[in-house]
């Protein structure tokens, strides 16, 4: 029971796992980009946990491929550095960083320099044998998307990546690639056109990290593995949905990439959309990679496209007031870093059923979730009108971060001889009712890219589909034809212009309470 007085119990159940993960394979990861942030503050904090906690393949070694000169044991220190600050358990534990570093090697080249590659295949050849590796090579693109072709071109110029055949045995080679997987549609179909020339689509990983998360993952196992809920799970039901992304940051930095990217290539096209697909996918017809894949590349081609002056009327973008002085980002700059809008899924499921999505930087708090708003009861049989307008509908959310878990609230009776009614929350959260830390979502994406698991990541057709829907958005804001670019304070929840989308619907945004 904790302080509030809620007492959650969990029965786990015993026997097998209804799913095994299964173990990684031996492997080496060639890591492009191994000096950078991203590398630095998610990929080896990642790799030192599931080292801390042997998970990962026994036979295993990470090369660094760095355009800049750096020594083998510059490099280990500078990861170390890094992990002092970004790794999930502290203090650093010494034996778990010399198993880690022992497996650490690099290698200098250029990425447009055929003679790198060359030198990077003897290279694995050697770190192969050292480690028993077996052939296996995972390489990882931790790199900006400006570097794909060259990368790819190199890789398979050299031999090191090449499409598998399944009659003919050989090490496997995968590519795992971070977003952003494109700019617009047509640069997406490009970039998977390169992809496709090279590899098959089962070799491919594109990573969202969203997609490792703990809620997100649960989503479906809540979904479909709860007769109480599914049954409800439908536009009878509800009222409407609400996914939030709220950051407390702003571009933190990273202004030159931000002021390029904005808000919807960052987070609504890849994070939140899958979300959306997760949500509102049908059942698929196992937990298999492909048919929840399939399930939801068919939910992203129910979205309803918004055309010409419907952008206006349902979308709202926003900049934080100081957006404009922040470092690499231009004096004039029309970048929007908050979006709210509101969107349909056109299937039998969905109609009618509004869909508001909202992601914003420098808010008042840092909040990712999904609420799905239930409809309000249709008779009130209480005596007056003013009691049944106090009665609230009810909410279940899913809380993807922080603090990972699931709550749902309801109307009760407050004891006593009146009937008076109160709102009630039922919340759990993943770390204290199993009584284990939840781990990182980069964490499990990592073993699931050795053991060749593609469900949690994004597959072409979906690629495609959720730029088909967004591109004609971007376009519309970009063209000044999509409405005007409102500001917001900082610390704020965004501009009024938002609120007033779902208020004249009848309806408010979920409350973000600093």
């Amino acid at each position: 029971m904790d302080e509030q007085g809620v007492h959650i119990e969990t029965h786990p159940r015993e026997g097998d796992p209804l799913l095994r993960a299964g173990r990684p394979d031996p492997c080496i990861m060639v890591l492009f980009g191994a000096t950078g942030d991203l590398a630095q503050r998610k990929l080896f904090p990642a790799l030192f946990e599931l080292a801390r906690q042997r998970l990962l393949p026994q036979h295993f070694a990470v090369v660094a491929f760095s355009r800049s000169e750096h020594n083998l044991e510059q490099f280990r220190a500078q990861v170390k550095e890094g992990l002092k600050k970004f790794a999930r358990t502290q203090p650093l534990d010494e034996a778990t960083w010399e198993l880690l570093s022992s497996k650490l090697d690099m290698m200098t080249g250029a990425y447009d320099d055929p003679a790198s590659y060359q030198r990077l295949r003897e290279h694995l050849e050697r770190i192969g044998e050292r480690f028993g590796t077996q052939g296996n090579q995972l390489y990882y693109l931790a790199t900006p998307a400006s570097t794909f072709p060259s990368l790819l071109e190199g890789l398979s110029g050299s031999g090191l990546l090449y499409r598998e055949n399944p009659e003919v045995k050989r090490p496997w080679r995968r590519l795992v690639i971070e977003k952003p997987f494109g700019r617009d549609l047509t640069t997406a179909k490009e970039l998977n056109r390169s992809l496709a020339a090279v590899l098959d689509e089962k070799q491919i990983f594109r990573i969202d990290h969203y997609l490792g998360k703990e809620t997100v993952q649960n989503i479906l196992v809540f979904r479909f593995a709860n007769a109480i809920f599914e049954p409800l799970w439908n536009r009878q039901h509800i009222d409407h949905v609400e996914i939030t992304a709220a950051e407390k940051i702003g571009v933190e930095g990273r202004g030159r990439f931000y002021d390029e990217t904005g808000v919807i290539r960052d987070m609504v096209q890849n994070h939140l959309l899958q979300v959306l697909a997760l949500c509102a996918m049908e059942p698929p017809v196992s937990f298999a990679a492909e048919d929840i894949r399939d399930e939801k590349n068919k939910v992203f081609r129910a979205l309803r496209p918004m055309v010409g002056s419907e952008v206006e009327k349902y979308v709202v973008q926003g900049q934080y007031r100081g957006y404009r002085e922040e470092q690499g980002v231009g004096k004039d700059s029309r970048t929007p870093t908050y979006v709210a809008l509101k969107t349909y899924i056109d299937t039998w499921r969905w109609q009618g059923v509004p869909f508001y999505v909202r992601a914003g930087k420098s808010l008042s708090k840092r909040v990712t979730e999904v609420s799905i708003h239930y409809k309000s009861v249709p008779h009130c049989l209480f005596n007056t009108s003013d009691t049944c307008q106090r009665l609230q509908p009810n909410v279940l959310t899913l809380r993807i971060q922080p603090r990972e878990g699931i709550a749902l609230s309801f109307e009760s009776k407050v004891p006593g001889e009146d009937i008076n009614i109160a709102g009630v929350t039922m919340d759990f959260d993943y770390a204290n009712s199993f009584h284990k830390p939840v781990p990182e979502a980069y964490e499990r994406l990592m073993l699931d890219c050795m053991r060749g698991n593609t469900t949690l990541f994004a597959r072409q057709d979906s690629v495609e589909q959720a730029w088909a829907w967004v591109t004609p958005i971007i376009d519309s804001l970009d063209s000044g034809k999509g409405g005007a670019l409102h500001t917001y304070e900082p610390g704020s929840a965004g501009p009024d212009a938002a609120a007033a989308l779902l208020s004249r619907d009848g309806r408010r945004w979920m409350e973000l309470k600093g």
